[in-house]
């Protein structure tokens, strides 16, 4: 394919033209803020946190889902797109339970790793205190949809990568939530493989390994990249 050049933060940089601009932003050493982008599946734009601004485009565009084009020019990082971030992740504190210091991925989370970056120290919103279920049916795992923030890496991880289709989402709006299979409890579901791929790409505590208490919910997405560089590689048929 054909290489476009165009600018990220004022650098000069050259890519494929089926590179997104977070590809392309990483592949030079800028980070772009991120909640839903997880390597090897692909992206569907849901957290909005890696917002860029794109000059003679009025709107902000979304760095996972935007492919790069030949003479943009990026911006990743300005006060309007800090404002927008930091707002964005308020309201994902302020639209489910999060208290950090009783959950089990406490210090291991990337929505708390993003507050702290970001400066986020205070919440400005109303907090809607849902009366979100606890789903722990399953033999190995379970589920808080009250940490929950609607990535789907979870969903993409089981379709794209494992194969199974079991995660899905129910709902619309504030009412959405991850389901197994028909809206069943997980502990019940037919096509549930117990691979634990969905948990390790949670990155919150909202899906858990049972047995793990506070701050020791760490994830291990090393498996999870081996896995999608074999199959893109041919190192065996999936």
């Amino acid at each position: 394919m054909a290489a476009r050049t165009f600018t990220i933060d004022g650098k000069h940089v050259s890519a494929d033209e089926s590179a997104t601009i977070l590809e392309a932003a990483s592949e030079v050493g800028i980070t772009i803020p991120t909640l839903c982008h997880l390597d090897g599946v692909y992206d569907v734009g849901a957290c909005r946190l890696c917002l860029v601004e794109v000059t003679g485009v009025p709107k902000l565009l979304p760095a996972c889902t935007t492919r790069v084009a030949e003479g943009m020019d990026i911006n990743t990082d300005s006060e309007r797109l800090r404002k927008y971030r930091r707002m964005t992740l308020e309201l994902l504190f302020a639209e489910r339970n999060h208290v950090c210091a009783v959950c089990v991925a406490n210090s291991h989370c990337e929505l708390q790793t993003l507050a702290y970056t970001l400066g986020m120290d205070h919440v400005r919103y109303e907090y809607t205190f849902p009366r979100w279920p606890v789903d722990n049916t399953h033999s190995l795992f379970g589920m808080d949809h009250n940490r929950c923030i609607m990535c789907t890496r979870c969903v993409r991880v089981c379709w794209h990568i494992e194969g199974a289709g079991t995660k899905n989402v129910s709902g619309r709006g504030a009412r959405s939530q991850v389901i197994s299979d028909l809206n069943q409890p997980w502990g019940t579901s037919e096509t549930c493989t117990r691979c634990g791929k969905c948990v390790m790409s949670c990155p919150t505590g909202a899906l858990f390994a049972k047995g793990v208490t506070v701050s020791e919910m760490e994830r291990d997405r090393t498996k999870l990249e081996f896995i999608v560089t074999a199959r893109e590689k041919k190192q065996w048929i999936a």
